[in-house]
């Protein structure tokens, strides 16, 4: 069984109109949301062994935010993440080795929540489930989705994780450091 977690980059800031999409950094806020939401991976036990991160300075703002991690991740900083459709971003996880236990895919919307909502699949897509109907609703930025995948990476496709968890940054308390 794989562990997949699926996070949309924290807050951004909109500041600076001279700077490209890609150029944008993480606002304030997106900052703290950031660090909260390390704190609560750190309390629930998700540290990734790879990281595939957006090459967009505020994924990777996210991410320097999330570290230092127990354990050293493998971390892969991709331009092809960036902006990329759900399509794009199976392909990068179909290319992940079979020895890998979990993978981070740090990324934007809509890409992001579209393949999530992909990997639930159509049949699971009940609005009785809480986390499903709460995944329908949309994918704010830091948000995380874990997904159980029980096959192997290369066939990951529609139908293919099961939601295990989902959280967001305004779930949780104010970090204490």
């Amino acid at each position: 069984m794989h562990q997949l977690l699926l996070m949309r980059h924290a807050k951004s800031s909109w500041d600076d109109p001279n700077l490209s999409d890609h150029a944008r950094p993480l606002n304030r806020r997106g900052r703290a949301a950031a660090i909260t939401m390390r704190e609560a991976m750190r309390e629930l036990g998700l540290a990734p062994d790879v990281v595939l991160v957006s090459s967009a300075l505020r994924t990777l703002q996210t991410l320097e935010a999330l570290e230092p991690w127990d354990d050293s991740p493998l971390v892969e900083p991709m331009d092809t993440l960036y902006l990329a459709t759900p399509t794009q971003l199976l392909q990068a996880l179909r290319a992940v080795s079979e020895t890998t236990r979990s993978v981070l895919l740090l990324g934007h919307n809509p890409g992001l929540h579209e393949l999530a909502m992909h990997l639930v699949g159509p049949q699971a897509m009940t609005l009785a489930n809480p986390l499903t109907r709460r995944l329908a609703e949309g994918y704010p930025t830091g948000a995380l989705v874990e997904f159980a995948i029980p096959g192997p990476w290369h066939v990951l496709d529609e139908g293919g994780g099961r939601l295990t968890r989902f959280l967001a940054p305004r779930d949780l308390p104010e970090p204490t450091a």
